[in-house]
């Protein structure tokens, strides 16, 4: 019997998903990314912003940072970020400035409720680039709110 064809983004967010939970162990906030190109993974990003103390360290921009490094040029055509959560406004921006052929997310950021009118999803990415949301979107919210949670435990623990 055949096997099944694994649907790539399916595959790309599962690696995505890879930096978020490193992320998550170095106590960074859990977002993961990878830059794809051709088929292949050309650079992987997870969010440094506690680490680098740089409010620029998302996990998008680490990754497309080494796609630029990589392909020597700042234009992703034909290039597709997979990230765990959806972009920032700041990120957003700076897909578009790459001219990223794909953006691929997993949860939706509902924490970010502004930028609806502001950036995010306000953006209009439909005639800059193609967007697919939702892959692996439980997962990757699952592991967010994991997060929050523990933070705020340690907090509290802080605290007292």
């Amino acid at each position: 019997m055949p096997r099944k064809k694994l649907d790539p983004d399916l595959k790309f967010m599962r690696e995505a998903l890879k930096e978020a939970r490193r992320a998550y162990r170095q106590h960074e906030v859990p977002v993961g990314a990878v830059v794809v190109y051709k088929g292949k993974i050309i650079s992987r990003g997870h969010n440094r912003v506690e680490e680098k103390n740089s409010v620029t360290a998302h996990a998008e921009i680490e990754a497309l940072s080494g796609a630029s490094r990589h392909l020597t040029n700042w234009r992703m055509e034909g290039c597709t970020l997979y990230t765990t959560v959806e972009p920032c406004a700041m990120c957003k921006g700076a897909l578009l400035v790459a001219r990223l052929e794909r953006l691929v997310f997993g949860a939706a950021n509902e924490s970010l409720v502004s930028e609806l009118k502001f950036g995010g999803r306000g953006i209009e990415l439909k005639n800059q680039m193609e967007l697919r949301a939702g892959v692996c979107g439980e997962e990757c919210a699952e592991l967010m709110k994991k997060f929050f949670q523990r933070e705020r435990k340690r907090r509290k623990v802080e605290e007292n």
